[in-house]
């Protein structure tokens, strides 16, 4: 398992560095989508037994890029909600993603690929989550984890393309709103919040794979100075966009996740993984 995230991590940064400038004269560079995937499956009197089930899945992403001689300023917000019904059965949540990143830099030299740096993201969700069937108790909620981080340091952008952010100085905040699942992600009981101070690691990549096909990427690495350093915080995202037409679209999302402080059974860290994929409506802007 190690070997194959190296082999995904030594690919991604070789494409990165390979990736060709693309020249634009304007000093912001703006671009979101929305896109609504729907799905529904029916049975009547069907021999071979199924159950019917809904499910909705809306993503939104914006991006606000800012460059003007030495300055630049990168902001991207990505949400993203779904819900599931399968026959009788509760609604589920299928999605659930807040997440804002904003990083300010300077460049060191007039043609320098390098900038001096500061980073501030913030990660959350929407709504309360379950482990299903159970719907009783709770094991997440809006702000119940959220992250906040700070990181000053260094960036490397050879193209709009591809970024590597590079700090030796950052700092991690988990706040757990609900002093009932503090426990959960590393708190101490009757506490609602945890600062860390360690080293982090975040790039993007952009990719235009095959015609109307394209790919984004982005991964953030934590290691804290304090508190077992060797179990590094990994939070991998990956989008593949398929435009089928102006407004029809399908998506294939993966997102991988592994704190230490998160036990996902009450007891152990493990590796968390998401992946979603969907056909439906889709609006660039």
């Amino acid at each position: 398992m190690k070997k194959l995230i190296l082999s995904f991590v030594t690919l991604y940064f070789v494409l990165g560095m390979t990736a060709q400038e693309v020249q634009d004269t304007t000093y912001w560079k703006k671009n979101g989508d929305f896109t609504v995937n729907f799905s529904q499956v029916s049975f009547s009197n069907w021999a071979a037994g199924g159950k019917n089930s809904v499910s909705g899945v809306a993503l939104f992403n914006y991006g606000a890029n800012y460059l003007k001689d030495r300055l630049s300023w990168d902001n991207s917000l990505n949400l993203g909600y779904g819900l599931l019904k399968e026959g009788s059965d509760e609604l589920i949540k299928s999605e659930d993603k807040m997440e804002f990143n904003s990083k300010a830099g300077y460049r060191m030299a007039p043609e320098s690929k390098w900038f001096f740096s500061g980073l501030l993201g913030f990660r959350s969700q929407f709504a309360n989550g379950y482990k299903y069937p159970d719907t009783d108790n709770r094991i997440s909620a809006l702000f119940a984890p959220a992250y906040l981080n700070f990181a000053l340091g260094a960036d490397y952008k050879p193209s709009d393309r591809f970024s590597l952010f590079l700090s030796p100085l950052g700092s991690k905040f988990t706040f757990v709103a609900d002093d009932v699942l503090a426990p959960l992600f590393g708190l101490e009981t009757g506490k609602n919040m945890r600062a860390e101070l360690g080293g982090t690691l975040r790039s993007e990549l952009k990719l235009p794979l095959v015609t109307n096909v394209d790919m984004v990427a982005a991964l953030g690495l934590f290691s804290n100075y304090l508190e077992k350093p060797q179990n590094v915080d990994v939070n991998w995202d990956l989008r593949i966009n398929m435009k089928i037409n102006k407004f029809l679209s399908a998506n294939l999302i993966t997102n991988m996740i592994y704190d230490d402080n998160i036990k996902i059974d009450g007891k152990n860290s493990l590796v968390q993984w998401k992946q979603l994929f969907g056909v439906g409506f889709s609006y660039k802007f």
